[in-house]
């Protein structure tokens, strides 16, 4: 065992600047154990998850294992895709700071896949130039080559001929209003295999409610659930949720809603996973999703938000 020296004292006693120094340099790294061999510790720091010297507080192990905690919703999605033959493809939608990028990356490729040969390719998609050109610097520091950063709106990237046709996973992390409407949208036109959401913020539906309130209120006693502005806000933003697993239902896709963390970490934490069936979907129960969604539209006087939770013609 390596011993820290004994520290020397000047004239007043006290430790010299010199023998604090040593002291410090002799001090046994810290043994982060939560770390898995081969990922990129210059990225963690990046992204504030370590410190600049290396280390992990309390805090920013909290952090680690959220990301973890993600990673493992989405490395089986992306290992259903990645035996296909053809190079698969993720978008990430509002990726911001393409924190969510790169830790897919870098848990896949370098650490789960390590020294092997899979192929794939992530994209970031954000409006924000100023963010594409640092994500751009720090991948191609890194060396993360199969990653790609793109300067458009959702709308924009849904024609873009910049992504391939088939985008086989689309991620919408905290996508505010109606962003994730508009993620869920580019995956039905790119025919995406599997979609992850989490929205945020949602507050379209909230306004029809409001709108409508007093007719509703004369129409049935279920407009008690929305009378309050609170209760408006906040149904409303169940009542959107509840919609886009209906419209997703609707479009051939099995639908799993669930916490992407504990709620002290985020209030914004509703997780929404849909996958679709490599082969046709069930017709029966499409077709009951679609009966159900206009249903839940027509009763609550949402209808002129039919196109918005649209079903794709086939």
């Amino acid at each position: 065992m390596q011993k820290t020296p004994s520290l020397s004292t000047g004239t007043t006693g006290k430790p010299t600047r010199k023998a604090l120094a040593a002291a410090k340099a002799a001090k046994p790294a810290q043994v982060i154990d939560e770390l898995r061999p081969g990922q990129s510790i210059e990225l963690l720091k990046e992204l504030h998850i370590l410190t600049r010297e290396g280390k992990l507080n309390q805090d920013t192990r909290r952090k680690l294992k959220q990301v973890y905690h993600l990673y493992q919703f989405i490395a089986p999605l992306l290992q259903d895709i990645a035996g296909a033959e053809r190079d698969f493809a993720l978008a990430d939608h509002g990726a911001g700071k393409s924190y969510l990028g790169f830790i897919l990356y870098d848990l896949f490729f370098n650490v789960a896949h390590q020294g092997e040969l899979k192929n794939g390719h992530i994209y970031g998609i954000e409006t924000r130039a100023e963010l594409v050109a640092k994500s751009r610097e720090l991948a191609a520091r890194l060396g993360f080559s199969r990653m790609s950063f793109l300067n458009l709106s959702v709308q924009e990237a849904t024609a873009s001929g910049e992504l391939p046709p088939v985008v086989d996973i689309v991620t919408a992390l905290h996508a505010c209003d109606t962003a994730t409407d508009d993620a869920i949208a580019f995956g039905l036109a790119r025919q995406a295999r599997h979609m992850v959401l989490v929205p945020c913020c949602q507050a379209e539906v909230a306004g029809v409610l409001k709108k409508s309130r007093a007719l509703n209120l004369a129409k049935t006693p279920l407009a008690e659930l929305w009378r309050h502005p609170l209760h408006t806000r906040e149904f409303g933003s169940q009542i959107t949720n509840v919609l886009r697993c209906l419209q997703l239902e609707a479009n051939g896709y099995s639908v799993t809603v669930t916490e992407l963390v504990g709620w002290e970490h985020s209030m914004k934490n509703e997780l929404i996973l849909a996958s679709r069936p490599a082969s046709a979907p069930h017709a029966a129960k499409t077709r009951a999703a679609q009966v159900r969604l206009q249903q839940v539209l027509g009763e609550l006087g949402l209808g002129e938000l039919t196109a918005r939770f649209a079903v794709e013609s086939r």
